[in-house]
């Protein structure tokens, strides 16, 4: 089973939803990918949970799941419709709250095959994110870099 994350800044315009719906297509159909992971904070991870919700009726074998940051007893939370489930990391209680959502974000990154990015801003936790991937030989697909003026 091959997996993905998403990882963006919480400002992403609506335009990039057609990007970002190829990008998935091509993950699934190109590169076998069936499980696809998203945090819950902003409007790229929200565009990237209705795309994938999307592409699961086209291809009904794949999943996705909401990464919590916080523990679940403290948090609680509905999982909203579409998604298969949520996936709070391991060790994460001892993450003090201030670094639970980088720290959580990162865990992802060191357990997934594919990340897709929408990360432009030079100075961001999404791009640095994206670096880490890179750098730890991860394919990353970064819609950003072509969709820069396309912020709120």
């Amino acid at each position: 089973m091959k997996s993905c994350f998403f990882i963006g800044h919480r400002e992403a315009s609506s335009e990039a939803l057609p990007a970002l719906t190829e990008a998935i297509e091509q993950h699934i159909v190109e590169h076998g990918v069936t499980e696809f992971i998203v945090g819950n904070y902003g409007s790229f991870d929200h565009m990237a949970a209705k795309a994938v919700i999307a592409a699961k009726e086209r291809y009904p074998g794949i999943t996705l799941s909401m990464l919590i940051p916080y523990h679940p007893a403290e948090r609680p939370l509905e999982l909203p419709q579409g998604f298969d489930n949520t996936f709070y990391p391991p060790g994460m209680e001892k993450v003090p709250r201030r670094l639970a959502i980088t720290r959580a974000n990162r865990y992802m990154v060191d357990h997934v095959d594919y990340l897709i990015a929408y990360a432009w801003h030079p100075a961001s936790n999404a791009r640095d994110l994206m670096e880490y991937a890179q750098k730890k030989g991860i394919s990353t697909t970064n819609l950003g870099e072509s969709k820069k003026g396309l912020i709120c």
